[in-house]
């Protein structure tokens, strides 16, 4: 208490309001144990002197919150008490005067010109308690008193935390406006307005500064503005054209960043070398240089240019991978690999490097290389699993699967362990070992409950593939019954029914998966198979077959087995309605680019009743051949619709 005792001995020019200050001083002894820090914060703004920086310290310290939540505030010049509040579409320096926000107070003391402390410790303990629109009212009214600065920093920081940007934006500015000497108003007014998107006000106050200060340093303003969408972009760009960036780093990178954007990069390139001029070993701006030039100049240049700033930025880990990576990007992974080798003897502590390092080894096939690398890694417990797991994909490489199930056994991280299970489970069955890969998927199911109806659906599969289907079945129904929404578990059971006898059974489970997820495509061919099956002339399977097959390739709903089965149900539909020549042109390009059993033996069939004995004899070797498949296979092999 011995600083607010010299505050309160001190002269004061209001020396009238002595029992006034005597009243709170007893009330600060009282509640200074339970809100020592509120009022600590509130006789330091009350005390803190005008400040008149040349930047916005308050951005620098990260006073500006991402999050905002909008408030109902309402001018009232009537107020009760307790009411703080105004209406910021009405917001100026007069209403703000007039606002009887601490009655209270008020009722025995005259309106002071400078923060009133009574009213700081009142918004303070309204912040304390939650009350965050009250704490924000007051602050903003205290704020544009005289010798405000440090509240109007704390009533800013509050209004962002609990208010819309734009709001806030709104009060900064009105702030400004009386205060239109104080430098980092106009900071926080640039910001604010970037935020909300409004880019002519924005534009005109970082105007203000750059002629203030050419040089002024932009970047904090800057953080976390970006736009989204290419319309905002155009806008902040429309905005900043006017701005002679010239000797500001900070605006000639955003410009360069939009350009580049907009696939101006003759023009991008321009600003980013400005920017380069006043940094020219600011790691940011170089790989920003080099994705420009990416689009202008050939890949050999920019790889020079990378590897002279590397050169010159020995310790800059971002360079190295920048360019490892774009080296990966143009196939050149013996380089990259040579050059990450580089990087490892530089960073040897660094795990993410050797990480990288050995997943490239392997990527190459310098399987020594990776497994030294990763036996490194698996020395930390924060990279453990994954080491363990690549080490596993090493020896499954090597054809050595007993290590390579000693390692994936090893693996316990939740986002890699279903993966590291089902290639053990894979290596249980290449020996033929099935109690094996159902006993590795109970202990999954008991250790990761998370992925049971995966497990129920791979062990379901194994029952199938060894003729178990009913058994498979049944195990899917148990499971389906705990796991009633998983759409996994019912679309697996509905696989595994038959298309005619189960028929309305498997119609009622794709049309209740359907309706879960309209847009899923699986389902919808699915559906489609089930309906030819049923009725070769079904418009509505052949509609959605042919939908399926007719998207492109650059939709980013295009997967290439599902195409392919596609044509597979239209093609088998063709065939059973005796179109061979429409079997053929469903089948054959698919089927040389991407040979499957199943379009070969329903080639095999068109082809056969085509009578092309030639074309039989070929593709019945090219099918020997490739999956040891014979002709008594024909009809035991293909589901005829």
């Amino acid at each position: 208490m011995i600083f607010f005792g010299s505050l309160l001995r001190s002269p004061h020019p209001y020396s009238e309001y002595s029992s006034f200050r005597a009243l709170l001083h007893v009330a600060i002894e009282r509640l200074c144990q339970r809100y020592k820090l509120a009022l600590s914060l509130a006789v330091c703004l009350c005390l803190v002197a005008p400040v008149h920086a040349s930047h916005p310290d308050v951005l620098l310290e990260a006073k500006i919150p991402k999050v905002s939540v909008a408030t109902d505030n309402k001018l009232n010049d009537n107020s009760a008490a307790i009411d703080t509040s105004y209406n910021e579409d009405t917001l100026t320096i007069e209403n703000v005067k007039n606002i009887n926000g601490l009655a209270p107070a008020s009722l025995w003391q005259p309106e002071l010109s400078e923060p009133s402390l009574y009213a700081l410790l009142d918004a303070e303990f309204a912040a304390d308690r939650d009350d965050k629109r009250r704490a924000v009212s007051i602050y903003k009214q205290q704020s544009f008193k005289e010798d405000a600065t440090a509240v109007f920093e704390r009533a800013l920081s509050l209004s962002l935390r609990n208010e819309r940007v734009e709001d806030s934006l709104q009060f900064a500015k009105t702030w400004q406006d009386q205060n239109p000497d104080h430098v980092p108003a106009w900071f926080y007014v640039a910001h604010l307005a970037l935020r909300a998107h409004d880019y002519i006000l924005a534009g005109e106050t970082l105007n203000r500064i750059l002629r203030y200060d050419p040089r002024a340093d932009l970047s904090e303003i800057l953080i976390g503005i970006y736009p989204n969408n290419d319309e905002d972009k155009r806008e902040l760009l429309a905005a900043l054209q006017p701005l002679d960036s010239e000797q500001n780093a900070s605006l000639s990178v955003l410009k360069a960043g939009l350009l580049y954007q907009f696939n101006e990069p003759e023009v991008a390139i321009v600003h980013i070398n400005r920017a380069l001029e006043r940094q020219p070993d600011y790691v940011p701006f170089i790989t920003l240089k080099a994705d420009i030039l990416r689009k202008i100049v050939t890949a050999e240049t920019v790889i020079n240019y990378v590897s002279q700033a590397r050169l010159r930025n020995p310790d800059s880990k971002s360079l190295y991978l920048y360019e490892i990576r774009y080296l990966l990007d143009l196939k050149q992974s013996e380089q990259a690999w040579k050059l990450l080798l580089e990087a490892h003897s530089r960073f040897n502590d660094d795990s993410e490097i050797t990480l990288l390092a050995a997943l490239v080894s392997l990527d190459i096939e310098e399987y020594a290389s990776a497994d030294e690398l990763l036996n490194m890694l698996a020395k930390s417990p924060a990279y453990l699993d994954q080491a363990y797991y690549y080490l596993g994909i090493s020896a499954e490489r090597q054809q050595l699967f007993d290590q390579a199930k000693y390692y994936l056994n090893g693996v316990m991280q939740e986002d890699l362990v279903l993966e590291a299970r089902r290639k053990v489970v894979a290596f249980e069955l290449l020996d033929n070992d099935v109690d094996a890969a159902i006993a590795t998927l109970e202990k999954l199911r008991k250790d990761f409950t998370v992925f049971a109806p995966d497990t129920f659906v791979m062990q379901a599969d194994i029952l199938w593939q060894q003729n178990e289907s009913d058994e498979a079945l049944r195990l899917l129904t148990r499971a389906a019954r705990k796991y009633p929404d998983n759409e996994m578990l019912l679309f697996a059971r509905a696989q595994l029914l038959d298309d005619k006898e189960d028929y309305v059974v498997k119609r009622t489970l794709l049309n209740h998966l359907q309706a879960l997820d309209p847009s899923n495509l699986s389902y919808q061919l699915s559906y489609a198979q089930l309906l030819l099956a049923n009725e070769r002339s079904s418009e509505q399977g052949l509609a959605l077959a042919t939908a399926i097959i007719q998207i492109r390739y650059d939709d980013p709903r295009y997967d290439n087995d599902l195409h392919l089965q596609a044509l597979n149900v239209l093609a088998g539909n063709a065939l059973a309605k005796e179109n061979y020549q429409q079997v053929i042109d469903y089948l054959q390009t698919p089927y040389d680019v991407l040979p499957t059993l199943r379009s070969g033996t329903l080639l095999l069939r068109a082809y056969q009743g085509l009578g092309n004995n030639d074309k039989v004899e070929a593709l019945l070797a090219d099918l020997q051949q490739r999956f040891s498949f014979g002709q008594h296979n024909i009809n035991d092999r293909i589901q005829l619709y």
